[in-house]
């Protein structure tokens, strides 16, 4: 679903969010505790802690802000469904989907702030939707990661290194290759010196001795291994962070640039 066809689909669920009634019943709590416990009725927020403290703690500081905007409960029910449709693109996908995020905004912003029946309806003006755009910046959109670390699944990368090795089934092994050597060589040693020592100990000296080297090898081709690897993550973690930035940075411009001001056709 793109984001056009997703802010069209949110302009007409919008009223069913909060209707007149519950707007009725919202504006008569005066306290925190009182306007959590209606907000909680009305979004139907049956969540564990913290993810519940915090929806509610979101929605709680839509309405104080409406309030001090002087919006009107019409207003007030719009934005508190714009909030909640953001919320709910921001956690669908534990990945980066800020850019589409904000543009999401500022569509359901538009379809809110312009005349075109049925597809929009002009409840905020201009300096209204200016001011909204500053508020989710400030209050949601900077803590952006924060709401996305609560209310997703985590996703952690297991990295995990097998090393096997097949030895060649054509070439004899260490044991068999070496035994009639050391038979040979043990003879000729007996005919040229009989007061030589030729103990088992100097046969598995001699035995052990290729195993030493092979072990040696495996350990040098780990560690290379293991370097290129950290080399690949240190890599690919700098791209990422680079990503991040630009993003960032094209966030800033976005948020820095005017919204256009539509006015109606008559």
């Amino acid at each position: 679903m793109d984001t056009k066809t997703k802010a069209l689909k949110a302009k007409v669920m919008l009223w069913t969010d909060v209707s007149y009634h519950d707007m009725e019943e919202i504006c008569k709590m005066q306290s925190i505790p009182d306007l959590e416990s209606a907000l909680c009725s009305v979004f139907g927020v049956h969540l564990p802690e913290p993810k519940r403290g915090v929806l509610l703690e979101m929605y709680v500081q839509t309405v104080l802000f409406c309030r001090e905007c002087n919006f009107k409960k019409e207003q007030t029910s719009a934005l508190l469904s714009i909030i909640k449709s953001i919320h709910e693109a921001n956690i669908e996908t534990p990945l980066n989907n800020i850019e589409e995020c904000f543009k999401y905004c500022k569509d359901l912003l538009l379809c809110h702030s312009v005349r075109r029946p049925p597809f929009s309806i002009n409840l905020f003006s201009s300096e209204e939707v200016e001011c909204i755009l500053k508020y989710i910046h400030n209050s949601y959109v900077r803590h952006y990661k924060l709401y996305k670390y609560i209310f997703t699944t985590q996703l952690k990368l297991d990295l995990s290194l097998t090393y096997s090795e097949t030895p060649d089934q054509d070439e004899p092994t260490v044991e068999d290759s070496s035994a009639p050597d050391d038979e040979n060589r043990m003879e000729k040693e007996t005919e040229a010196a009989p007061t030589t020592d030729s103990s088992p100990q100097t046969q598995e000296a001699s035995i052990e001795e290729p195993e030493g080297a092979t072990l040696g090898l495996k350990s040098e081709l780990k560690a290379l291994i293991e370097k290129e690897v950290r080399e690949q993550m240190v890599l690919v973690s700098g791209q990422l962070d680079q990503r991040m930035k630009d993003i960032a940075a094209q966030h800033n411009i976005a948020l820095d640039s005017p919204l256009p001001n539509h006015k109606a056709k008559q």
